[in-house]
């Protein structure tokens, strides 16, 4: 029942999303409208409300953060290693590398709120506050080594800078932590409205998610599509359990890192890959199948924890 309760809507949704773009209900100018409104405006708003009325960093908040970065670190050098071993070209490779690592931020938003209520929702946000600049990192990094462009240091350092500061999910987090720091409580009508606010991210953002699904590109890709999916909805977790338990993590920082663990991977793979030359085909492939596959993987977390 918990999984038809909490993971039921949010695939619901997805599916929706992908039923009003079979229908031409939706376009897909809307579809890439609506998701830049969630992106820049609506879900920056949600974030900085969630974690601006929360207490500041705690060390339930620290073990969790620690864990989660230690975490795809491991993750980080096993793609790096499959890449080789597996014989991921060079033009795929910074996409199958972010495949086994990036994370869904608003399925995972939706999924905690229905699991575990708004003080998870909290701490995932001032979790992905940190993880978002860490993970950017490295997703660049890759990107440029296996590009094959000669790019000096000075422009892979601006690279990186311009995809962490013009981040507006970063900034959504870091200026709710401000405020939760310095103020710590929001007037009731300002409350009110980023209320409203985000009453509208997520139906909106799942839609939009669930439009934007293309199964073409599937047969293609599927080998090392599944490849990375296997890492990152199965190895992934299990090593971020393992490091959740060494930190003897509170069970509130143990629930919400293991749904962030097994949450599907991030459509703005396709984005970095577009900008730095990688193959946005397999980033396509690997966000349809990790998004049909971790309903598995979150209804597993969901069971045990």
């Amino acid at each position: 029942m918990i999984i038809l309760n909490t993971i039921f809507p949010v695939f619901a949704l997805i599916g929706l999303g992908a039923l009003l773009r079979h229908l031409n209900f939706t376009t897909e100018p809307f579809l890439k409208a609506s998701d830049r409104i969630v992106y820049f405006i609506f879900f920056p708003l949600l974030l900085f409300w969630k974690i601006g009325a929360a207490p500041i960093v705690d060390n339930g908040t620290l073990d969790l953060i620690v864990a989660a970065m230690a975490t795809i670190a491991t993750i980080y050098i096993v793609s790096t290693v499959c890449i080789k071993i597996f014989r991921v070209s060079r033009f795929s490779a910074g996409s199958f590398s972010q495949s086994c690592y990036r994370f869904n931020t608003y399925v995972g938003v939706a999924v905690i709120m229905n699991a575990f209520g708004e003080p998870a929702v909290s701490r995932f946000g001032i979790l992905i506050g940190f993880i978002i600049p860490f993970i950017n990192v490295l997703a660049v990094s890759t990107l440029i080594w296996f590009s094959g462009r000669a790019i000096a240091m000075r422009e892979r350092v601006r690279i990186t800078l311009r995809a962490l500061i013009s981040n507006p999910l970063i900034i959504g987090c870091l200026s709710g932590m401000a405020y939760a720091r310095f103020i710590g409580e929001f007037p009731v009508f300002i409350d009110n409205t980023l209320r409203l606010a985000a009453m509208v991210t997520l139906p909106l953002a799942l839609i939009s998610i669930g439009g934007t699904l293309r199964l073409k590109n599937l047969k293609t890709h599927l080998g090392q599509s599944l490849l990375g999916c296997t890492i990152k909805l199965v190895l992934l977790p299990l090593i971020g359990y393992s490091f959740l338990n060494a930190l003897n993590a509170s069970p509130l920082s143990k629930q919400v890192g293991m749904l962030f663990f097994a949450l599907p991977t991030s459509p703005a793979i396709i984005v970095l890959s577009s900008q730095l030359g990688s193959d946005t085909q397999f980033a396509a492939t690997a966000i349809v199948l990790s998004t049909l596959l971790s309903f598995f993987s979150m209804s597993a977390v969901l069971m045990l924890f």
